[in-house]
């Protein structure tokens, strides 16, 4: 892999959707870190200053995928950063409040190869 690669970060807590997302962007060459819920993730873009994308599940323990937008688009240092939200609920009502809030996409899981070309291009 290029060490240019892009840096996509995933944030999931379910292990199997964690390897599928990562298995489907590596095949695009692209570097992936993984963390299981929003506040590892936090941590470790406070340190990380690479990171081209995030891609987070929606519903998981202590803070969803939704929270992590918000804290995002509200930090001056992380703001310029794209956020897809992936989740396994197709609901309309969350996906507009998603979309509302900043979020680029809203994928309904698992990750599929065909998404993957339109959320790079967000990169």
């Amino acid at each position: 892999m290029a060490t240019d690669a892009p840096h996509v970060l995933v944030v999931d807590d379910s292990f199997v959707d964690r390897l599928v997302a990562s298995r489907v962007l590596k095949g695009y060459d692209i570097r992936v870190t993984i963390k299981e819920g929003p506040k590892q993730a936090l941590e470790f873009l406070n340190m990380e200053h690479d990171v081209k994308l995030i891609m987070t599940d929606y519903c998981m323990p202590d803070m969803t995928g939704y929270d992590l937008l918000m804290e995002v688009k509200e930090s001056p240092k992380l703001k310029h950063i794209p956020v897809v939200i992936m989740s396994s609920d197709n609901i309309p009502e969350r996906m507009k409040k998603c979309l509302d809030a900043g979020a680029k996409e809203y994928i309904i899981k698992p990750l599929n190869a065909v998404d993957v070309p339109r959320v790079l291009s967000y990169i």
